[in-house]
C-alpha cells in the first residue's frame, strides 16, 4: 500500500515517496500500489489486510482498491487456513476489532474466514454478544492487557454454538449431550476455512462446556466449579452473556460474591438442592451357597 511505501533517507534526513503515499496520508485514503487485481491474485491475503489496515487506520479505501474485493473474495478459499487465522487473528488483535470485522463484512470477505459470522449477527441477541465482546477486547488491548484467542473465538461462535444446541434439545436431545454435540458441529465448520489450532478449540469446548454449571447454586457444586481451572474465563464468559442481557445479571452476581465471600458467606449463600436426588441403589441380599457339589458342613454331626 502506498501509505507504508515511503522510505527514509538517514543520509540525508528526508523521506522518499515514490507513490504519493505521503499525500494518500494526508487525504485518509488506502491504496494500493498497482493494478489491485494483479495485486490480489499474486497474494489474495491483501484483500483483509486492506481491510483490517482500513479500520485501524480509520481511511477509507480508494475505490480502484476496494471494488475488485466483492469479485475476488472467493480467491481466499486456496488460501492455507492456517495463514488465515494468522490474519484474522492480527485483526480482531489488533485494538481496533470492532471496526475490522465490520470492515470485512462490508466487503463481503468475512464468508471465506468466519461463514457463520451472518448467522450470528442476524440474531439481535448473538449481534450484541459480539459487538461487547470485541469493544471489551480492544478495550483490553488499549490498557495493555493480555487477551485470550481462545476465549475471543469462544464469544464469536458462542450463539451459533447455542442455536445448534437448542435445535437438538427440541429434537429430543438432552440438555449437555445437546450441548456438547452442537460444539463439535460448530467447530468443525468453523475449522473447515480458518485453522483455529486445537489448544484454542479445546479451551473454547470447556469454557463454553462451563456455562450450564454456573446455574447451579446448590450443594458442593459452587465450590467444585470454583476450583475449576478455567473458572475465571468461563466466569468473565457468564458476564458477558449477563451484560449483553443474554442472562439476568442477578446470576453474574451471586457468582461475583460467592467467589470473594467467606467461607460462612458462601454457606449462608448456597440455594436449596431442588434437583433430582439421585437414589441409592440397594445391595442385593446374596444368596445361600448352593448345595449341589459343595459339603454343607453346617448338616454334619
Amino acid at each position: 500500500f502506498t501509505v507504508n511505501a515511503l522510505f527514509y533517507d538517514p543520509a540525508s534526513g528526508e523521506i522518499r515517496d515514490y507513490v504519493d503515499g505521503y499525500q494518500d496520508i494526508k487525504d485518509g485514503v488506502l491504496r494500493i500500489i498497482g493494478d489491485p487485481r494483479t495485486r490480489y491474485q499474486e497474494d489474495p491475503v491483501r484483500m483483509l489486510r486492506a481491510a483490517r489496515f482500513a479500520a485501524k487506520l480509520e481511511f477509507h479505501l480508494d475505490p480502484a482498491t476496494r471494488a475488485p474485493i466483492s469479485q475476488m473474495g472467493n480467491l481466499l478459499e486456496d488460501v492455507p487456513p492456517s495463514r488465515l487465522f494468522d490474519e484474522i487473528l492480527k485483526l480482531l488483535l489488533s485494538g481496533h476489532a470492532q471496526r475490522s470485522l465490520k470492515q470485512l463484512r462490508a466487503e463481503g470477505l468475512h464468508h471465506g474466514v468466519l461463514p457463520l459470522l451472518d448467522v450470528i449477527l442476524e440474531q439481535p441477541m448473538g449481534e450484541r454478544f459480539v459487538t461487547l465482546a470485541l469493544h471489551q477486547t480492544d478495550l483490553r488491548i488499549k490498557e495493555d492487557k493480555p487477551v485470550s484467542p481462545a476465549f475471543l473465538f469462544a464469544a464469536l461462535l458462542w450463539h451459533e454454538v447455542l442455536a445448534t444446541s437448542q435445535k437438538l434439545e427440541a429434537a429430543g436431545e438432552r440438555s449437555i449431550p445437546a450441548l456438547h454435540q452442537a460444539m463439535e458441529q460448530v467447530i468443525q465448520t468453523q475449522v473447515e476455512m480458518l485453522a483455529i489450532p486445537r489448544r484454542y478449540t479445546a479451551n473454547m469446548k470447556e469454557i463454553w462446556g462451563l456455562q450450564p454449571r454456573f446455574a447451579q447454586r446448590s450443594g458442593k457444586r459452587p465450590f467444585a466449579l470454583l476450583a475449576h481451572p478455567r473458572f475465571r474465563a468461563g466466569y468473565d464468559f457468564l458476564l458477558l452473556r449477563c451484560e449483553s442481557g443474554e442472562l439476568d445479571m442477578e446470576l453474574g452476581r451471586w457468582w461475583e460474591t460467592f467467589q470473594h465471600g467467606s467461607d460462612v458467606q458462601r454457606a449462608e449463600m448456597l440455594q436449596p438442592d431442588t434437583g433430582p436426588k439421585k437414589r441409592k441403589r440397594r445391595r442385593k441380599p446374596r444368596k445361600a451357597a448352593s448345595s449341589g457339589g459343595t459339603t454343607d458342613f453346617a448338616a454334619e454331626d
